[in-house]
């Protein structure tokens, strides 16, 4: 992930002096934005529009007639440089630099040293979007999705919450307590009672809210499934529980995007196993689970993947239901699922399989309880999870049980994600392709006639690292004449 290009922030400008050098169409629209946060706004140009005029004559604004000059620089908090000439935009900002001076030249992300975000007002709770100036109208776009989504209550609702604050604060002097009040404040009776225009009886609700005594604090645990790492794939369940999690125990292959979603005052505890690094055994991350419940936490297991699927789930409601601990389970896009459809293999196929196994084989001891004649068999597709260290003992069996050497594979490592990478062949040289492009865990295999439709129809990432071409040609059902004309990618 790229690093972000600016830093946010929300600037107090009322009363302040602000100037807009440029006397046009632009010059107005930037105006009257500043006029709409308070600023004192001195407009700088030979001519204005007849707005700026009518503004001028108001006593709204201030006007310097005339060409640019240093001078007007002086005592001014913030430039904005509004003119069709770049070459007096560039002096306007390079001697606002010399002053320490923040200016925004519109439609120039180079010469600026702050850019004006699409803002969706919904006052006081205001919320702005920035592409960094790279694609101003993208901003846009997603200002004007959000517009549908944000309801313009929420102004009210801040404006309530901000008035009873202070009370508040004193009623829940405990964070956690305090957050559970908001919550149910935002998201209950009383935001129900603004959507529906009764500010007056939502305000009488939102009193009687603060004179119930503050409940006990009783903590709960919530199993999210984090999915394979995309942050798109995470439900919208798992991103609310997020949101409201007083502490995050996560694995290590949790991905930083899914994490970022996270509420900033969480606390994080890594968790992770690996392949021979254990961050933290079973029993540990039972104790944690109940230390931090029974001191009234809500805290959330974000799982890769989906919890229920080699992930321990179920032995930690065990533990959490012998404790009396409340849970509740939110499922996540599975590992199998997710890494198939992104490296276009359907898990079944009416022509070539007609079952899918879920299999982990992480460790000898693994492979010793799988059933490797029934593995074995045909026109079926294994999804076999954490299996990049025992590639040679997975091809050695089931070869030995029957399946044929020729069975396509395709080898999905870091499935969903901005560097997923598909490693396509056949079952007898499973391991001598995954060493060649040294493919390493988070990687699920996917084994069976349908994997050799991943060359075929690939569509996220880069192209597969071929080697099932020629299995294409075991498929039963013959190619369409259309995409039979289609040459197969082929990257050795």
């Amino acid at each position: 992930m790229p690093a972000m290009k600016l830093y946010p922030l929300f600037a107090d400008l009322s009363r302040r002096a602000v100037l807009v050098v440029g006397g046009g169409a632009v010059a107005e629209r930037k105006a009257a934005a500043l006029l709409a946060a308070g600023a004192q706004v001195t407009v700088g140009a030979p001519e204005l529009t007849p707005q700026l005029q009518r503004w001028a004559r108001q006593g709204r604004i201030a006007h310097r007639a005339g060409e640019f000059a240093p001078g007007w620089l002086d005592y001014v908090w913030l430039v904005v440089a509004a003119t069709a000439d770049r070459a007096l935009n560039a002096r306007v900002a390079e001697l606002a630099g010399l002053q320490r001076i923040f200016v925004n030249v519109v439609d120039d992300a180079e010469l600026s040293s702050f850019q004006v975000p699409a803002v969706i007002d919904r006052a006081p709770l205001v919320v702005a979007i920035s592409s960094g100036g790279a694609a101003p109208m993208l901003a846009r776009l997603v200002r004007e999705r959000l517009e549908t989504l944000l309801d313009h209550s929420l102004g009210p609702l801040a404006t309530l919450a901000a008035r009873l604050r202070k009370r508040i604060r004193r009623r829940h002097p405990d964070l956690a307590a305090r957050r559970r009040f908001y919550t149910a404040l935002f998201d209950g009776p009383v935001a129900a009672l603004l959507r529906s225009g009764q500010p007056k009886q939502a305000a009488e609700a939102a009193e009687q809210a603060l004179l119930v005594a503050p409940a006990a604090a009783t903590g709960s645990v919530v199993l999210v499934g984090a999915g394979p790492g995309d942050p798109g794939l995470l439900t919208l369940r798992g991103l609310r529980a997020l949101n409201e999690a007083d502490v995050i125990l996560h694995d290590r292959l949790v991905s930083a995007e899914v994490l970022e979603l996270a509420r900033r005052d969480a606390e994080r505890i890594e968790v992770g196993k690996q392949a021979g690094k254990h961050h933290a055994t079973q029993d540990e991350i039972h104790a944690l689970l109940l230390e931090h419940a029974k001191a009234g936490r809500r805290v959330v297991r974000l799982k890769g993947g989906d919890p229920f699927v080699f992930g321990r789930g179920g032995e930690e409601l065990e533990f959490l239901r012998e404790h009396g601990i409340p849970y509740e389970v939110v499922p996540g896009v599975t590992a199998a699922l997710a890494c198939a459809a992104h490296a276009g293999v359907p898990l079944t196929h009416r022509d070539h399989a007609q079952s899918v196994r879920f299999v982990t084989a992480h460790c000898r001891d693994s492979l010793d309880t799988l059933d490797w004649r029934a593995l074995a068999q045909e026109r079926q597709t294994l999804a076999v999870y954490m299996g990049v260290a025992g590639l040679d003992s997975l091809r050695e069996r089931l070869l030995a049980h029957g399946r044929a050497a020729s069975t396509p594979f395709a080898l999905v490592e870091n499935g969903t994600r901005a560097n997923q990478r598909v490693v396509t062949g056949t079952l007898a040289n499973l391991p001598e392709r995954a060493a060649a492009h040294a493919v390493h865990s988070p990687a699920l295999l996917i084994l069976g006639e349908v994997a050799a439709l991943a060359d075929r129809l690939a569509w996220f990432g880069a192209a597969p690292l071929g080697g099932a071409v020629a299995a294409v040609r075991q498929l039963k059902r013959p190619l369409p004449p259309q995409e039979a004309a289609i040459p197969l990618r082929r990257l050795a």
